[in-house]
């Protein structure tokens, strides 16, 4: 699973399975990115908003992996929406880092989280900066793609309309029970890569018995049902994981889910509960 990749508008190559490290301090973040990348990871993903690149950048340089074999991607606060804000806090994520480049910069979300899909407060102008300010990074050298995450369409329009340099991915909340579809097709008509952030719908699904007796036609886990299913959607998949046999299981993913059987995991009852994480916006959809 670690050699396949899909391929980006400018010819940049991301790996289908990355880690995700949110919710991860420096010192688990240095750790965890060291074990992944002994058993084969090649793709980590941060943000300035988790607060641990510092020790996501120790976990790459003590790897013992050359930088050009990663592909590591960072994203800008979602409060930042100035140009100046911006490029100064490019300059310290790769700081942090300890790196030179980062493979991919990604605008983390349209609004503050404070915001987060209040109708009233779009910030299509803002992001117009904000892209402005990622569009330079990309011609400097600081970074080798340039994205989103959180976009709906009309947010992705708004930035299409004036662009430079179009964005090459969207990372969005995509997991089985969860799957937006028009948004999904609008981006890949568009070029832009799609990636599932929390794939395994952050464990709320690991007790459902539909999904279950899938998983056991095809004798394997939950959450190799979860990542597979993405994947077949022709997203990119990155599930966070600091215990050494979840990253493994993760990676396992040489089956093919037929084709009546993605069907009905893409009508599995919408999820109402993510538990103890419910209240963080991405989640609560407000």
């Amino acid at each position: 699973m670690f050699n396949e990749m899909y391929e980006l508008q400018n010819g940049v190559k991301i790996p289908k399975l990355g880690l995700g490290t949110w919710m991860m301090d420096d010192a688990q973040a240095t750790q965890t990115i060291r074990d992944a990348i002994s058993i084969g990871y090649r793709h980590i993903d941060t943000a300035q908003a988790y607060l641990n690149e510092k020790g996501v950048g120790e976990g790459i340089r003590s790897s013992g992996v050359s930088r050009e074999e990663l592909f590591i991607t960072t994203k800008v606060v979602a409060e930042a929406k100035t140009y100046n804000d911006v490029a100064i806090s490019i300059d310290q994520s790769l700081e942090k880092l300890g790196l030179d480049y980062v493979d991919l910069l990604i605008i983390h979300s349209p609004q503050p989280w404070n915001e987060f899909r209040a109708e009233q407060s779009r910030y299509f102008e803002e992001n117009k900066l904000v892209w402005k300010a990622m569009e330079d990074a990309y011609k400097a050298g600081k970074v080798k793609a340039i994205g989103l995450s959180n976009f709906l369409q009309d947010d992705i329009e708004n930035i299409l309309a004036t662009c430079e340099i179009k964005p090459m991915v969207n990372q969005i909340l995509a997991h089985v029970s969860n799957t937006p579809e028009e948004l999904i097709n609008f981006c890949q008509s568009r070029e832009i890569v799609v990636e599932a952030y929390s794939p395994i719908a952050h464990g709320a699904v690991l007790n459902n018995e539909v999904i279950q007796s899938i998983a056991d036609r095809y004798n394997v886990s939950i959450a190799q049902i979860c990542l597979r299913y993405d994947i077949q959607l022709g997203l990119v998949v990155i599930p966070k994981a600091a215990n050494l046999d979840h990253m493994k299981n993760n990676s396992e993913l040489d089956f093919v889910i037929s084709d009546a059987d993605m069907e009905t995991l893409k009508n599995i009852t919408p999820i109402q509960d993510y538990g103890e994480h419910g209240f963080f916006p991405v989640f609560a959809g407000k």
